[in-house]
């Protein structure tokens, strides 16, 4: 290490410290010695990306399908204002990233790329660190990360410029973050929540995104009840291959198993805090018990107010209420002794129309699902293709699975897709995007992908036009015109930027082009061709 030892390379230093071997992010003024420093000095890996937003997306994913904290890195101002969504994406996926942003110099009140970069970062959700002094990186890096991990939120360290050659002593600050299990269940609520749970007939168990390590004692606690297990969308593949799992739970449920969630009596929910789309706006929750657990206080009574409700961690919930049912020895509800699953995890089959030229996309998903590497992880970008994605094409885990759409914005999924191939590089990703998302965001970051080498395959559903919206004229008897593009070949483009690319019209196209996917070498896109008025609505 050089000597003198200067206030940038401490900050590479301290973010190495912290077990950080990439960082994605873009370089400026205020941030790009640090960089340097973290790849020349502490054999660092660094992703530069296209967009400053799309550096924290790549994060985002990242962190999500690694289980480490993603580190993104921007310079001052206008880079900082480039990833408001992607800040306000990650903050409502409770993603624990920290991002490094330049600051302008603190001298220079006037610089012309000057803003107040904390009013900015609060209005996200994401959390605010100020590096206060040259001298006090390494506990400021330290804070940021242990921040990070706790309130499971990106936290912005904001980097005034003019620290970055101070002369300083490098502090090792490195605080553990304390991760064993939240709370056990207790007191006379937890009697009343056991009680209900012991006299339903017919119970189901609900898990979210917050009750992923709780697999385990969840599917124990189902098995001794003989109740169906159902996931959220962020849960999805939790239970894959368990006899009873009947997939998403809510308007992306089969209509067998909509049918047979709104004929139980008591749903014993764990680490979710049951949006609309899960609840069906509470018309799946009408006349029935609902038990709520959550680590989380705040993710209890948000959609509904339950009957019982117990912040407590999922796992060792689970495993109190199991232990009860046995001392009391109350019998099995035996709700699962007549299901047909198979029935209750088919999605109706696509229609055969077909227009002339284009591919229909239901019978497109169903080839999909069988065609595309099994050991996959899915990413889904915005638009109204995507319910039928996350219904139709299955995933192992949800750690195999990235939904962009915390915030309902589109345009953010080849971002993340990226992320997601550095963090599981021997593991191939399948993106789908819609053409107004990969026009907005996708295809600033293809040939990222490419440089990077990554194993991507992109579905585009090209409908030519902002569905979404398309629909509602329909819907209207307006005409449909100003939402629809005539836009230039995905499968082109894709080859213009170092990848492959292949249009499909017809299922015969398809299956040629599910030839050519098999030898793929690269980034390698399918562009199904749409009809915009054969389109599925979304099941939201």
């Amino acid at each position: 290490m050089s000597s003198p030892f200067y206030a940038y390379q401490s900050i590479a230093r301290a973010t190495h410290e912290h077990g950080v071997e990439t960082m994605f992010g873009l370089m400026g003024d205020a941030n790009l010695f640090m960089v340097d420093s973290f790849v020349r000095d502490f054999g660092g890996r660094f992703v530069p990306a296209a967009h400053e937003g799309s550096s924290v997306l790549m994060a985002v994913a990242y962190a999500h399908v690694s289980g480490n904290v993603g580190v993104a890195t921007v310079t001052h101002g206008p880079a900082l204002t480039n990833c408001i969504t992607a800040l306000t994406e990650a903050a409502r996926a409770h993603v624990p990233l920290v991002i490094l942003a330049g600051d302008t110099p603190v001298d220079n009140p006037r610089h012309l790329q000057s803003i107040d970069q904390r009013e900015l970062v609060k209005v996200t959700g994401a959390g605010f660190e100020q590096l206060r002094t040259p001298a006090t990186v390494g506990k400021d890096v330290a804070r940021a990360f242990y921040r990070a991990q706790v309130e499971r939120r990106p936290i912005v360290l904001n980097m005034p410029a003019d620290f970055m050659w101070e002369e300083v002593t490098h502090d090792v600050q490195v605080l553990d973050v304390f991760t064993a299990p939240g709370g056990v269940a207790q007191g006379d609520i937890l009697d009343n929540a056991i009680g209900m749970i012991a006299s339903a007939r017919r119970p189901l168990i609900l898990a979210g995104g917050g009750a992923v390590a709780a697999r385990d004692q969840l599917i124990q606690l189902a098995d001794r009840l003989e109740a169906p297990l159902a996931t959220t969308l962020k849960a999805k593949g939790l239970f894959s291959n368990h006899p009873y799992d009947i997939g998403i739970f809510g308007t992306l449920s089969t209509p067998a198993a909509y049918d047979l969630i709104a004929q139980s009596d008591c749903i014993v929910c764990f680490g979710t805090a049951l949006h609309d789309f899960t609840t069906d706006r509470g018309k799946l929750m009408k006349n029935k018990r609902i038990v709520q657990v959550d680590v989380e206080p705040a993710a209890i009574g948000g959609g509904l107010h339950p009957d019982a409700a117990l912040v407590a961690d999922a796992g060792l919930t689970a495993e109190t209420i199991r232990y009860w049912l046995d001392e009391a020895e109350v019998p099995p509800s035996g709700f699962t002794r007549d299901l047909d699953v198979a029935t209750l995890t088919m999605h109706p089959a696509g229609a055969e129309t077909e227009s002339d030229g284009f591919i229909n996309f239901v019978y497109a998903l169903e080839r999909l699902e069988d065609a595309l590497p099994k050991d996959r992880v899915l990413v889904t970008d915005g638009g109204r293709f995507m319910t039928e994605v996350w219904c139709r094409i299955s995933v192992p885990n949800p750690q195999s699975f990235v939904g962009t759409v915390n915030f309902g914005a589109i345009g953010l999924g080849l971002q993340e897709a990226v992320g997601v191939g550095l963090a599981a590089p021997d593991r191939p990703v399948v993106l789908f995007s819609g053409d107004g998302g990969f026009m907005m965001g996708g295809i600033n970051e293809f040939n990222t992908a490419v440089r990077l080498g990554l194993d991507l395959i992109v579905i585009i559903a090209n409908d030519s036009a902002y569905g979404a919206e398309h629909i509602q004229f329909i819907d209207r008897k307006m005409d449909p015109s100003l939402t629809e593009f005539n836009w230039p070949s995905f499968a082109e483009i894709a080859k213009s930027l170092g990848g492959e690319g292949v249009e499909v019209h017809s299922k015969e196209e398809l299956e040629a082009a599910l030839v050519h996917l098999n030898a793929r070498k690269g980034p390698f896109l399918i562009e199904l061709r749409l009809d915009p008025r054969d389109v599925p609505r979304m099941r939201i």
